[in-house]
């Protein structure tokens, strides 16, 4: 490990892409992964998304070392990809890109996606390059309080592949949402995907393409 190590264990400022800036105990840091601890949380911050991070001036007092991790035990060396593994099937809150919270669970860990299941927008594909942050709830926790009755976990019925490109071809001539659905130009009946190129045809009958490597998450309504 880098000169980096030197800050475990002490109260830093991390800042990600579009400087959104955070503050806490630097728990874990590993060559694509840094854990933040706020006092409330445990934040997983994957390399891709800092931009830097440097021991605080000032130290907030009411931040304490945590007792406990959520779910870094028997782990060994951090990653990313043991992160995403470890936090499949617990009730966690990530942000991607652009995006609100979401809420639910990882189902399944890909080479450049993974499978989350949201009690609102159901199976969602998430780029492993655009998650901002992971952040797990306290074990036990079930998304708004719902009883285990009311919230199986429905994993999406079509049979899943490595890669993000290939299980968009599955969805050709269904309804799909890009990136949230913030822009309009984002929704609409995914014709092909190829080439690193995925085509929608829009609400007024638009032909639209996107780079593959620039789609945050996908979901069908």
């Amino acid at each position: 490990m880098s000169d980096a190590g030197a800050l475990l264990g002490k109260q830093i400022e991390v800042q990600l892409s579009g400087e959104k800036t955070f503050k806490g105990i630097l728990t874990d840091l590993g060559m694509d992964i840094l854990v933040l601890y706020n006092g409330e949380h445990f934040l997983y911050f994957p390399m891709l998304q800092v931009h830097r991070f440097n021991l605080s001036e000032e130290i907030d007092s009411e931040i304490e070392y945590p007792l406990y991790s959520p779910m870094m035990e028997d782990m060994g060396s951090i990653s990313y990809r043991k992160t995403l593994m470890n936090a499949k099937g617990m009730f966690s809150e990530i942000h991607v890109a652009g995006h609100i919270p979401l809420h639910g669970y990882i189902t399944n860990v890909f080479n450049d996606y993974f499978a989350f299941y949201s009690p609102v927008y159901k199976t969602m594909y998430i780029s492993l390059h655009h998650l901002k942050w992971l952040s797990p709830h306290n074990q036990g926790n079930i998304p708004y309080a719902l009883s285990k009755e009311c919230f199986p976990v429905n994993p999406s019925a079509v049979p899943m592949v490595r890669s993000l490109g290939e299980q968009l071809k599955k969805y050709a001539g269904k309804l799909v949402v890009l990136d949230g659905g913030e822009d309009p130009m984002k929704i609409g009946v995914l014709k092909t995907a190829a080439n690193n190129l995925v085509e929608l045809t829009t609400a007024s009958g638009n032909q639209v393409f996107f780079k593959l490597a620039h789609i945050k998450s996908v979901y069908m309504p």
